[in-house]
């Protein structure tokens, strides 16, 4: 298997087409979406990953599709996304990741996002990284605190305006440089 990106235990590449069963089923888990404003459809989930390659090929950097090394299994994504919704912090490249329950727990996410946030700077030449979550969303936070964000402000997502139970966000934020990880 070719990765963009490989850890001790992770494979980060581009999407297959192996992946859009698994990660429609994520779209419709409640517990996956528990923090987003509501659970996608099997069009929405096929449109999303669309949206992730055509990133790829435009800025050679994406939410990667993420799978274990041992298994071969697909168990989410973590990446690297442009991001361009209204706010104070935008135009940015945003981190995120998602990952089925299964795959949760066992640190795949800090894994997986220390990996791209080494690559944001040495391959993709981006040195400041974001990354939003509500502020319910702890392990989320937890994640972006392991990878060695700093806290960098709160704000009322726009995406999520009608759902007033996700909002407001916090924001984090990485300033990269050379060997900075």
């Amino acid at each position: 298997m070719d990765y963009l990106l490989k850890t001790d235990r992770l494979g980060l590449r581009n999407w297959k087409d192996s992946d859009f069963p698994p990660f429609i089923a994520m779209g419709q888990d409640p517990e996956v979406m528990r923090y987003f404003p509501k659970l996608l459809s099997t069009q929405e989930s096929e449109d999303l990953i669309q949206r992730f390659l055509q990133h790829f090929i435009l800025h050679g950097f994406t939410y990667f599709a993420v799978e274990r090394l041992d298994t071969s299994e697909f168990i989410g994504f973590t990446g690297l996304m442009h991001q361009n919704f209204e706010s104070d912090f935008t135009p940015c490249v945003d981190i995120g990741w998602r990952y089925k329950p299964s795959a949760w727990g066992y640190g795949y996410a800090t894994e997986a996002a220390r990996a791209c946030l080494n690559a944001a700077y040495q391959k993709f030449n981006v040195t400041d990284v974001y990354s939003v979550a509500p502020q319910q969303n702890q392990a989320s936070i937890a994640v972006m605190k392991r990878i060695g964000m700093s806290y960098d402000s709160t704000f009322t997502h726009p995406s999520l305006f009608e759902e007033s139970s996700l909002n407001p966000c916090d924001v984090y934020k990485k300033t990269l440089a050379a060997n900075t990880l």
